[in-house]
């Protein structure tokens, strides 16, 4: 009899109840109401649903984050810059740069709408981080994942790693909830109904050029920007040439899809109750939610200026997809505009903005490596 309560006791003792804490728990509680907002309500599920389920694993089966665990691993690729450099690799093969070159002016917005990252480093300097970590949290604000994983590891801040790359692709995958409400507010119904003109077509040979003067122009000038900005106009390249073609597919499905599992995964593991829970990571999730949307607006109201400027011409609403968050802040722009007229095509004109945002944040990131001598 000792010997059967023996073995169920140390069963028991197996198990994941016995550990929880109401931290897990609550944890756990995060990552379903994220898997429902993924399956439910289809929030960006690609992002999502990894991230939410490594939450899930972390939270009731901790050693599998801890030094020998299968997501330990998959977090390593994280530290040394592997998978984000990887992402970009991947997006610059999915990404049409054609409405960024057939308007230029584009850059403008997606430079204004960078101005929610430097707000924010100012506003954790106030809250306490040192200036590293300010800037490592505060690259939050671009809504961009890979690159707040790259800057906080080129910066050694490994130890708010987690939080700022699980922010940071909330935010993404968020993008349709918090974006909407800033644009109408900052908009009236004129503006958001204001129709842009056709973009001019884009030859072949500027979709080539493009990628290439931008690496040599951009990483001239800022040259640690050149793993993040390197793989995206490389990716880019594959994409135009058009003499590459399995090495575009592989880039833009195969090898991105496998990236965002490993990625997505690792991300979310870093969530534990024990280093998620605590009012480093509040503060950390806070700024970067204000950096957010202090990057929308600054992109709204630069916008409503080139409107003016224009005559009309512009609609503001395209300012708020200067954002990285590619395309998911392009559609937001298009369906608040159809919201007004649903006759009113916005999406590849949102496109301008949204992937200048992307070159814009990876330039953000390298201003705050070469303010610290970071190469």
């Amino acid at each position: 009899m000792d010997y059967i309560f023996s073995t169920l006791s140390n069963l028991l003792g197996q198990t994941a109840f016995a550990s929880l804490n109401i931290g897990n728990v609550a944890m756990i509680g995060v990552a379903c109401f994220f898997l429902f907002l993924a399956v439910k309500k289809g929030y960006e599920p690609l992002l999502l649903v990894p991230i939410s389920f490594g939450m899930l694993l972390v939270n009731i089966y901790p050693p599998i984050m801890e030094e020998g665990g299968l997501l330990n691993y998959f977090f390593k690729l994280d530290e040394w810059a592997i998978l984000p450099c990887l992402i970009f690799l991947g997006v610059g093969a999915q990404t049409d740069f054609g409405p960024l070159i057939a308007n230029p002016i584009s850059f403008l917005l997606g430079a204004a709408a960078q101005f929610g990252i430097f707000a924010a480093y100012l506003g954790a300097m106030g809250l306490g981080f040192n200036d590293m970590a300010a800037a490592a949290i505060a690259i939050i604000g671009g809504a961009d994942g890979p690159t707040s994983i790259y800057l906080a590891n080129r910066l050694g801040q490994q130890d708010i790693l987690g939080p700022i790359a699980v922010a940071a692709y909330s935010y993404m995958s968020l993008v349709p909830i918090i974006q909407p409400p800033i644009m109408r507010a900052l908009t009236s119904k004129e503006e958001r109904s204001i129709k842009m003109g056709q973009l001019r077509p884009v030859s072949k040979t500027e979709r080539i050029l493009f990628p290439i003067v931008v690496t040599i122009v951009v990483c001239s000038i800022l040259p640690s920007t050149t793993p993040l900005v390197g793989m995206l106009m490389l990716g880019n390249l594959f994409k135009e040439s058009g003499v590459v073609r399995q090495l575009t597919d592989t880039a833009s499905n195969a090898l991105m899809y496998i990236v965002v599992i490993l990625l997505g995964t690792s991300v979310g593991a870093t969530t534990s109750a024990e280093a998620f829970l605590n009012w480093t990571t509040i503060k950390i999730v806070g700024l970067g939610l204000v950096a957010f949307a202090f990057g929308t607006a600054a992109g709204v109201l630069f916008g409503k200026l080139l409107c003016k400027l224009t005559h009309g011409k512009i609609n503001p609403l395209i300012g708020s997809a200067g954002v990285s968050a590619v395309p998911m802040a392009a559609r937001v722009s298009q369906k608040v505009g159809a919201d007004e007229d649903p006759t009113n095509f916005l999406l590849m004109h949102a496109m301008g903005p949204n992937v200048a945002g992307v070159i814009g944040t990876a330039v953000a990131a390298g201003v705050f490596m070469a303010m610290f001598g970071v190469k």
